[in-house]
């Protein structure tokens, strides 16, 4: 096994193709998301391919959950050296729609998640003088539609803690890098709202878990920061 990489956010698209993706690279992959039943499928669809894979419950938006996750990951295979985080929660509605509970729960899921996390593992990171911390953006993170106060926030706030992080980390070896997700990625609840869209007008989990591959697999010597992507008909 190369290490162990951990994802926080794994479902049935884009989290479940970022933990194959580094599983097919020989990382034992720690699946975390608040329900097991997300976790389970991933789990056996990689030990069926001859990966190793731990299924961990986690809420996000708990620090104390995250902690116990983390801990678990660490007592039953190591500090991870990636970290990819992929929680998200999106709650449409105007300002004066959204309960103020909702707009917490959305902000400490979409950002402050990411924090918890990142101080789980980025001690053994930067011992280690190595490691790769991947947070999944949006294109809120560049502007605060109406109606979506509750995601723009978190998401603003998850692409300044990638460059707080990475101007801190970042001369101790750990690559952090942010990816603004610009269109909609193609996963079973989109194919089954819109059931007659066509694939080339969403993003491929696959696709982008490749992309994912290839920022951890970067030399130190030209790390990218962040990066957007999109499908070739999404306007822009």
């Amino acid at each position: 096994m190369s290490g162990v990489a951990a994802v926080l956010g794994v479902g049935p698209g884009l989290g479940a193709a970022v933990a194959r993706r580094f599983a097919r690279g020989g990382y034992a992959v720690a699946l975390m998301a608040r329900r097991r039943q997300s976790l389970e499928p991933v789990r056996g669809e990689i030990a069926g391919a001859g990966g190793a894979a731990l299924a961990v419950p986690a809420d996000a938006s708990d620090p104390g959950s995250v902690a116990a996750a983390f801990g678990r990951v660490r007592e039953e295979l190591g500090d991870p050296e990636v970290l990819v985080y992929n929680a998200g929660a999106f709650q449409p509605g105007g300002i004066l729609e959204i309960p103020p509970e909702r707009f917490d729960e959305c902000w400490r899921i979409n950002c402050a998640g990411a924090f918890y996390a990142a101080r789980e593992v980025l001690p053994a990171m930067a011992e280690k003088g190595r490691g790769t911390v991947l947070l999944t953006g949006a294109t809120a993170a560049w502007r605060g539609s109406a109606n979506f106060a509750a995601l723009a926030v978190g998401k603003f706030g998850l692409r300044a803690l990638a460059q707080s992080m990475a101007r801190e980390f970042g001369p101790r070896g750990v690559h952090v890098a942010h990816v603004v997700i610009d269109g909609q990625i193609d996963t079973p609840r989109v194919r089954e709202r819109y059931p007659g869209r066509e694939g080339h007008t969403m993003l491929s989990p696959e696709a982008i878990a490749e992309t994912y591959w290839q920022l951890h697999s970067q030399p130190p010597d030209a790390w990218t920061l962040e990066l957007d992507l999109r499908p070739s008909v999404e306007r822009f």
